[in-house]
């Protein structure tokens, strides 16, 4: 906005130009912080902490029905259930996702649909295994065989597709994952 004063004009805005170079530079920030703050790397390492403690908080579950009944649940499929189930007794199941009470209100379901988590017992129901398929690749230390699935795993067995192994397991007190 130019101002005419006596004989000479005064700028009061930005011009155009000036405009142009501030959002361009703006935009360069912008993009440089969204690649230091990687949006996607984030989700992706809350989501495995949530596998984790979801893992975790069945452990403690699974060390309480062991209390209750001596042995693991199985983890065979009968006439009643899918595979993939977690079974609470020989003629019933619990589902991922619904009720065991009572040791858990709900068992927890991986947070990404295109995932799921696998139990495994041992025919005597003296040992368990629990795996799941993190997001995080080889970053994480505490991942199978540096990111890759789990040898205690049992053959062809993923924690969602084909694509998502199971590298990442928690087992009873007795075994290692």
């Amino acid at each position: 906005m130019r101002i005419k004063n006596s004989s000479t004009f005064i700028n009061n805005g930005f011009t155009l130009i000036e405009l142009v170079i501030v959002i361009g530079l703006l935009s360069v920030l912008f993009s440089f912080a969204i690649f230091v703050i990687d949006p996607l790397a984030q989700i992706n390492k809350a989501n495995d902490a949530r596998r984790k403690s979801d893992l975790a908080l069945i452990q403690k579950a699974l060390e309480e029905y062991y209390q209750d009944n001596g042995s693991y649940p199985m983890s065979q499929p009968n006439n009643n259930c899918s595979s993939g189930l977690f079974y609470k007794y020989q003629t019933t199941c619990a589902e991922w996702g619904k009720s065991w009470i009572p040791y858990m209100d709900k068992l927890p379901i991986d947070p990404d649909s295109s995932r799921n988590y696998h139990y495994y017992s041992s025919l005597s129901g003296q040992a368990y295994y629990i795996y799941a398929s993190l997001e995080s690749n080889s970053s994480d230390p505490q991942l199978c065989n540096s990111g890759d699935t789990c040898s205690s795993a049992p053959i062809r067995v993923f924690c969602g597709n084909d694509a998502n192994i199971c590298n990442y397991g928690v087992s009873s007190p007795n075994v290692s994952p």
